[in-house]
């Protein structure tokens, strides 16, 4: 036998294999440890879980450490911070505008998960409406204001970038939220822009957001065009909401406002998508049997399907995206006031923006991208393995041919089904809905607290003693994990 030409690749591929199936093995998932975390009501042990876990993420996962981290260190309550970690987050997003031959080589070779995670345009606003929202509870509005201008220049780019009306190139949440800091900071002016835009928004939105404009973004319409002078669109709003009730400005300027931003359930998570494509009658027999066609469905093995499908030599993998939503099961919360005389106020929360839809329309925008390059790494991979096996054979001479052949094109299609796998990353750390509560009351002391609905006992904040002046606005952030 003449081995010498052949065995630095059978050496290459045996190296390679336990790199590939280790990779397929599990690991621990520390999300599972911060999920357990908040639902125990201790975000400084969820904080400190992404901090202790940094190295999972790798160099190609900075943006996403910066994310999760930044937004545990908010539910910490660790404010400063976390503003800190954010505006390292948006740092990175502008840096990863470019990328490296070599970073795009790798990944069409292996998987996506080769190349730095960008985030998505949802999260990219997110990281500055949740980075307002640090300021914002700590009463700094002016610095609120800073994330607010930058939420208006992102979403003004997209605006111009992205011309399909039907895609994610607004933002109603984020821009009903700077609505709020302006009208906060007593800029009406401002503030109604940013109205008129979240309540455009929430309508171009509403077909796949899930959600109407909340009712209170209505009376903010009519309260803030009443005491700008602005009598068109005052009117014109008064036709379009004759049932929404609202108060004046004058009026509201004597009273303190509680702004309650409660975030609920989970983001949806990423699991991998196989389709495994036969390239011959005996492949296809083999592919239906796999998948449990003709018996009960059973988990899939990733390690047992890259040796089979190496066996076959005849199957592409390509693997895709696919979101598993884990919604809320909470409608609204109930955010009670108690005065010293025991009056108390009440109002409901509104339901303001829908993670789970956002991250559904941003796949759904890339996934035609995402199939094709799917399809072109894994016909790319059965090729480079189709000519590793050919030139082992050639390699080898006539005598050894077959036998390296054989295990040559065994290995390097295992691997090829091996290292197929989605880039199933995302801010995972998000909820699945936000909802706000806003209630003004008269300047004095109260003891507030927060109920969601169907629960027998408020959560978080209940019995949280607060005093506020006239004029004054409080925001109050709490993380509901039903």
């Amino acid at each position: 036998m003449r081995w010498s030409g052949a065995t630095p690749i059978l050496f290459v591929l045996l190296l390679a294999v336990p790199v590939f199936l280790t990779g397929c093995g599990p690991s621990v998932n520390h999300y599972f440890l911060i999920e357990q975390s908040l639902l125990a009501g201790d975000p400084q042990r969820a904080a400190t879980i992404v901090e202790q876990t940094e190295n999972e993420y790798g160099a190609k996962g900075r943006l996403l450490y910066e994310m999760d981290r930044g937004l545990m260190l908010q539910l910490a309550g660790r404010y400063q911070q976390s503003s800190t970690v954010f505006e390292k987050a948006e740092e990175e997003v502008e840096r990863l505008y470019t990328r490296s031959i070599r970073s795009e080589t790798a990944a069409f070779l292996t998987n996506d998960n080769a190349l730095p995670y960008e985030g998505d345009a949802y999260e990219h606003v997110m990281i500055n409406a949740v980075n307002a929202l640090n300021y914002a509870a700590q009463g700094q509005l002016q610095e609120a204001l800073v994330e607010a201008r930058r939420i208006d220049h992102r979403l003004n780019v997209l605006g111009d970038t992205v011309k399909d009306q039907t895609k994610y190139r607004t933002d109603g949440f984020a821009r009903y939220l700077s609505g709020i800091l302006y009208e906060a900071a007593g800029d009406l002016n401002n503030a109604f822009i940013a109205y008129r835009n979240a309540y455009d928004a929430y309508g171009v939105m509403r077909g796949w957001l899930k959600m109407s404009s909340p009712p209170s973004l209505r009376a903010d319409l009519l309260r803030t065009a009443e005491a700008l002078g602005l009598s068109t669109e005052f009117v014109e709003y008064r036709q379009a909401f004759p049932d929404v009730t609202w108060q004046s400005s004058s009026v509201q300027e004597q009273l303190a406002q509680v702004v309650m931003i409660s975030y609920n359930g989970r983001a949806p998570k990423k699991v991998d998508m196989f389709l495994d494509l036969p390239i011959s009658l005996d492949a296809a027999q083999l592919v239906l049997l796999n998948r449990g066609i003709f018996r009960s469905p059973y988990p899939r093995d990733r390690v047992a399907d890259s040796v089979l499908y190496g066996l076959s030599r005849r199957v592409v993998r390509v693997a895709l995206p696919q979101l598993i939503p884990q919604k809320t099961r909470v409608a609204f919360e109930n955010m009670t006031l108690t005065d010293s005389a025991g009056s108390s106020v009440t109002v409901r929360s509104e339901p303001v923006q829908n993670i789970t839809a956002l991250a559904e329309k941003s796949l759904a925008e890339r996934l035609p991208a995402i199939t094709t390059k799917a399809l072109a790494r894994a016909a790319t991979k059965f090729g480079l393995a189709e000519g590793a096996t050919i030139g082992a054979q050639h390699a080898a001479g006539r005598d050894a041919a077959p036998l390296v052949g054989l295990i040559v094109g065994i290995l390097a299609k295992g691997l090829a089904v091996a290292s197929e796998e989605a880039d199933k990353r995302s801010w995972q750390t998000l909820p699945d809905e936000i909802h706000v509560a806003r209630a003004w009351v008269p300047p004095g002391q109260y003891t507030m607290s927060i109920q969601p609905a169907g629960q027998l006992s408020a959560l978080d904040k209940a019995g949280q003693m607060v005093t506020l002046t006239a004029g004054q606005t409080l925001f109050i952030l709490q993380r509901v994990m039903q």
